[in-house]
């Protein structure tokens, strides 16, 4: 048990220092964006089609991930950017809740539907790699604010 406390703790800690951003205060009296439910399927099965295509396992649905991929996007959206702020609580609440030894996310913002974002993600190493990596579970939220622009929050776990 000790070696996977360190383990994970290890993971948060890599995580951490790849994050894009700084971690920051959370903001509370966030308002709910409308989910773009079409766009969330598409997504995700374009994401799993391209790791089959390249033999990685699909990854099944997370209801946890998704919960947490909301917030995230509800609260890029109040801020008004992309970024990965509190990522290591959202890692470790997964972690905690679900047992996942390895966590990970991708972001994006303004694309117009799933195959512009995928593509954004593909074209990105850092982001591909998320995607192909030796993950077994997902969740992707796309929330729209109120200009009519999307964002994308995919989470992965193992």
């Amino acid at each position: 048990m000790k070696m996977r406390t360190q383990l994970i703790a290890l993971v948060l800690f890599v995580c951490t220092l790849a994050s894009c951003s700084k971690e920051s205060i959370e903001i509370t009296n966030i308002n709910e964006a409308a989910n773009a439910k079409e766009i969330e399927t598409e997504l995700l099965s374009v994401v799993n089609n391209h790791r089959l295509s390249i033999g990685q396992s699909e990854l099944a649905f997370s209801e946890v991930a998704y919960e947490y991929a909301n917030q995230h996007n509800d609260y890029m959206i109040s801020i008004g950017s992309i970024n990965h702020d509190n990522f290591s609580s959202r890692a470790s609440k997964i972690s905690s809740t679900i047992g996942a030894e390895l966590v990970a996310e991708n972001v994006a913002k303004d694309y117009d539907n799933a195959a512009q974002a995928f593509q954004g993600w593909y074209n990105s190493s850092s982001h591909k790699k998320t995607m192909e990596g030796d993950f077994t579970h997902t969740a992707v939220s796309v929330k729209i604010n109120e200009a009519g622009k999307f964002y994308f929050t995919q989470i992965f776990f193992k």
